[in-house]
């Protein structure tokens, strides 16, 4: 095992580079500096974690990088990182994130406080992903609000106030569920087992409960879970979000906090509470086909293309959702994929976006036509983009819905039935948008410039990962592979195929 202080340094070091940032306010573009500094090493160091990460571990389901401290042992309080072949892949797409969205969607306006945010965000979101003890993932995952609701709430469009009170309001009555449903299960740990609380998932996984029990337990880690996701019915908050946040807002919410929704119903939800799944499966796969089915068809009717990427994230959540609860190891390692394909997709396509709404002021689809002409470039990355979102072969979110559908087919037939219409859905409404932003007859005033040479560079990354994942996707599912096994093998009863 590696030592805990790289997943330590990953942690923290963004909060540090969020109080320097401030220190350096007063100093014109030196707020800016820090933070691409800050993002920058945040990145590398992420990239040497899983370089280092020992993929052996994963045949035996044990973390890599593992640390524990006690901090209040009366509370059951401890700092308790690690990581494995689940939670790698979504570090180093926070890692990722954020130095894009600093670098593609820079927002001069107070500055020092919007870099500061975004860092603190990072800390927030990167200490939710390699969290171990249930308690400290909830601190970290409610902490993701604050930055969150300030970014949208200050730099985001004329609904920004309305977006981010329905997006804080969402969001932490759904995490009221949560808690109350975590500290049930440390205090009943604590009456069978005795001794001090605790809430590491190590020790709640063994607590003994009634299937009831179970059930309800399940059912309210996956209201939290499913309005952070967003999963139908729960979802109405993040259209408006994703609409009026700012860029790197948008990025943020749609590549990272999405994924700590459907990250946490696979660790907590069906990881602690596997004697719930016969009961809840049903229900949450038939969630899954509608949240599918349903975004689609919303994205299809929205003439906003910000909202029709937060309808089409609805929907590919519905596939992570679909891919988490089947119990299949081939699906699984197919939504753990897809939570880092669809992160970097939707960056991509936010930040394209964000490109679109500074030449022409606007992201409603009516206002957009006639582009590829004076910028073919930006249709160009635009396809390439769009493409690995539809799923087209050779792209990178062709593998992961691939794996999800394979492994669904095997064990949920007719849901995974339904489920393929989405993929069809998918490009009836982005090649329909395509068309309608790119094609036609723009007016001579309509005329854009095209992408500049930075805005190219910034891209690049996310162009790159996309064919590279599509064309040769097996190192990294070599690193997820074998821990998506050894979950659901730990969660499925003796006798059941996987």
């Amino acid at each position: 095992m590696h030592s805990s202080l790289w997943l330590t340094v990953l942690v923290w070091l963004p909060l540090l580079g969020a109080a320097a940032a401030l220190l350096a306010r007063r100093r014109p573009g030196a707020p800016f500096a820090v933070a691409v500094v800050t993002a920058s090493v945040e990145l590398a160091v992420s990239l040497i974690v899983a370089v280092l990460y020992n993929d052996h571990l994963a045949g035996a389901h044990t973390f890599d990088f593992v640390g524990r401290w006690v901090l209040a042992a009366p509370f059951g309080l401890a700092y308790d990182v690690g990581i494995d072949g689940i939670s790698l892949l979504l570090v180093v797409l926070t890692a990722l994130v954020v130095l894009l969205a600093l670098l593609g969607a820079r927002e001069k306006r107070s500055e020092a406080a919007f870099v500061s945010w975004l860092l603190m965000l990072t800390t927030f979101t990167m200490g939710s992903f390699v969290a171990r003890d249930l308690l400290e993932f909830f601190i970290f995952f409610e902490l993701t609000l604050v930055p969150s609701y300030f970014l949208v709430a200050h730099w985001g469009g004329a609904q920004r106030s309305r977006a981010a009170l329905k997006f804080f309001v969402y969001t932490f009555a759904g995490s009221a569920f949560l808690f109350t449903g975590l500290l049930y299960l440390g205090f009943l740990h604590q009456h069978q087992v005795g001794g001090s609380l605790t809430f590491a998932d190590a020790a709640l996984a063994s607590t003994s409960m009634s299937h009831a029990t179970a059930v309800w337990l399940f059912v309210a880690f996956a209201i939290a879970f499913g309005v952070k996701s967003p999963i139908w019915p729960l979802h109405t908050w993040s259209p408006l979000a994703y609409a009026e946040a700012p860029t790197a807002g948008s990025m943020e919410l749609s590549a990272l906090l999405a994924k700590l929704g459907s990250y946490g119903l696979l660790r907590f939800a069906v990881g602690l509470l596997p004697l719930a799944l016969s009961t809840v499966r049903p229900y949450m796969l038939t969630l899954a086909v509608i949240s599918i089915i349903y975004g689609s068809a919303l994205a299809a009717a929205t003439p906003d293309l910000k909202r029709l990427v937060a309808y089409s994230s609805l929907a590919q959540m519905g596939f992570v959702t679909l891919g988490i609860m089947t119990g299949s190891t081939i699906a699984t390692t197919g939504a753990v994929l897809l939570m880092f394909n669809h992160g970097v997709i939707t960056a991509g396509l936010f930040l394209l976006i964000g490109y679109i709404e500074r030449r022409r002021g606007s992201a409603t689809i009516a206002n957009l036509r006639g582009m590829q002409g004076s910028a073919p470039v930006l249709a160009g990355l635009f396809t390439v983009v769009m493409m690995a979102s539809i799923g087209l072969p050779g792209l990178s979110g062709f593998i992961s819905e691939f794996l999800v559908l394979v492994g669904a087919f095997s064990t949920h037939a007719w849901w995974a039935v339904a489920a393929t219409l989405g993929v069809v859905l998918a490009a009836v409404y982005l090649l329909w948008a395509y068309q309608r932003i790119f094609h036609g007859l723009a007016r001579d005033v309509d005329q854009v410039p095209d992408v500049t040479h930075r805005e190219r560079w910034v891209i690049a990354p996310i162009v790159a990962i996309v064919v590279v994942l599509g064309v040769f996707p097996k190192p990294v599912l070599d690193r997820v592979t074998p821990t998506a096994h050894q979950f659901v093998e730990s969660v499925t009863p003796a006798g059941v195929t996987k």
